[in-house]
């Protein structure tokens, strides 16, 4: 509990209950930073949410998040479980504090499960028999990759992962997947970037957790699997419930899509 969590962290950043003292100090270091990270964090969660709703009312009943976190805050199971209360939901995170915490958030829930498994090793993932219990790859299923391919480098592989777990998946099946991007160093619209903005910037592009992609590499993950309209775009204008808004941060945005498997 001493030591920050980032699915506890991002549980704060979300205006969640399931952190503890250095959770918020460490998203109090972040939004010092990037003081729009709380916005960004939501704007996220809400491209989710109308993703899980879309695959939902297009007969999905079986959903794989991958890199999940905390099942808290409006998260998959409830939102696909208003469309359909028996569909079924497996959470997968590398992180056993997590998957520990998970379980017991969901310890009454029987057609959710939380497993330990890492997206860079998709073939445990595939046969875990906790998975087995709820999902059917033979049946259409929504795959979550949803903010966390910005934290793996291209040399550990994330490509080839995203591609197997793509081919595991039934025809109907969908992808949904978010991922952070970050301004070049042109001018974004009419407002240059600052000179704090473009060296934290350079900082995030050239840390070592992994490299920023453009919005390009960024759809190659989808494959050939058809992207939904409007494609590959910024979270928060992905099908809004209102209108588009202008992203309040020059230092980062995420950007995401939904695409099927024909």
């Amino acid at each position: 509990m001493s030591v920050p969590n980032l699915a506890r962290v991002y549980d704060y950043l979300l205006g969640g209950k399931d952190n503890f003292a250095a959770d918020r100090e460490a998203a109090a270091v972040a939004l010092r930073t990037v003081p729009q990270m709380g916005w960004l964090a939501r704007a996220n969660r809400g491209f989710l949410n109308r993703a899980v709703r879309v695959c939902a009312e297009a007969g999905i009943r079986q959903f794989l998040d991958i890199g999940a976190g905390l099942p808290t805050q409006d998260n998959v199971h409830q939102v696909a479980q208003r469309t359909d209360p028996g569909a079924h939901v497996v959470y997968v995170d590398n992180d056993a504090v997590v998957v520990s915490h998970g379980r017991a958030l969901l310890a009454e829930d029987e057609r959710t499960a939380v497993i330990e498994g890492d997206l860079l090793q998709p073939e445990e993932i595939l046969r875990s028999d906790r998975l087995h219990a709820l999902i059917d790859l033979d049946q259409p299923v929504a795959l979550l990759v949803v903010a966390i391919l910005h934290f793996i480098p291209d040399e550990a592989g994330p490509a080839a992962a995203v591609a197997r777990l793509r081919d595991a998946l039934a025809p109907g099946s969908f992808l949904v997947l978010s991922h952070t991007e970050f301004p070049r160093e042109h001018a974004v619209g009419t407002k240059q970037l600052s000179e704090e903005t473009r060296a934290l910037g350079q900082t995030y592009r050239s840390r070592p957790m992994g490299p920023a992609r453009s919005r390009a590499e960024i759809a190659e993950f989808f494959g050939d699997f058809e992207l939904l309209e409007p494609g590959v775009t910024e979270v928060w204008n992905w099908r809004p419930a209102g209108e588009s808004v202008v992203n309040p941060s020059d230092v980062v945005s995420v950007v995401g899509g939904v695409a099927r498997k024909r």
